[in-house]
């Protein structure tokens, strides 16, 4: 998969923004998951061919309401959590017209809200903030997003992952990301992945 650097907008984003939301499909198109290395042979035994099929295993397209286990070295030791991608909120052009300071920079472009729910499975509870959030971006047409600064995270039924105190075992939290994507996107993807990981991929189509 080509990864695209995002562009970084400083932006300040109000707390009214959301008009659409959108709701989850399994992706059918291998391009959003795909490394563009052929499969190992089912007879292929090689310590390569193990390899290559165990990272096939750890990314890839996520069907509609599915959760996936990945882990996180968070500060306090590693914890395990399952993710699911519940939804994408969009916004409208004028809306992100209204908050960057050039309107060039936001011109065929909509706001993307992606709510993402983390439950922490095993490990230590955490007394500090969690990095579990810092793998997920948001892509739209395969593209990856452009990255709000400063972006709040107290949108409806979105918690900020800074103020959430001692999150142990069994407990859930919904955290959300935003990014800048084209308006006239088939589709948009939510990404999330463990550092140096496949991302798994939940596509959200529009309309």
């Amino acid at each position: 998969m080509p990864h695209h650097k995002p562009t970084r907008l400083a932006l300040a984003v109000p707390a009214a923004l959301l008009a659409l939301t959108l709701s989850a499909c399994g992706g059918g198109d291998d391009s959003a998951g795909s490394t563009g290395q052929p499969a190992p042979s089912s007879k292929d035994t090689s310590p390569t061919a193990t390899a290559s099929q165990a990272e096939a295993a750890s990314g890839g397209d996520v069907a509609t309401g599915e959760s996936v286990t990945g882990k996180v070295a968070e500060e306090e030791g590693e914890v395990t959590y399952e993710i699911t991608a519940e939804k994408v909120d969009l916004g409208t052009e004028a809306e992100a017209a209204a908050v960057v300071k050039d309107k060039a920079d936001a011109k065929g472009m909509v706001m993307a809200v992606a709510h993402v729910r983390f439950t922490h499975k095993s490990g230590p509870t955490l007394s500090s903030s969690s990095d579990v959030n810092d793998g997920t971006t948001i892509w739209a047409d395969d593209q990856r997003g452009a990255v709000i600064l400063f972006a709040p995270d107290d949108a409806p039924g979105c918690e900020d992952v800074y103020d959430i105190e001692s999150w142990k075992a069994g407990e859930s939290h919904t955290v959300c990301t935003t990014y800048l994507v084209p308006a006239a996107a088939k589709d948009v993807q939510v990404h999330w992945s463990e550092e140096d990981g496949e991302p798994y991929i939940w596509t959200f189509p529009k309309g």
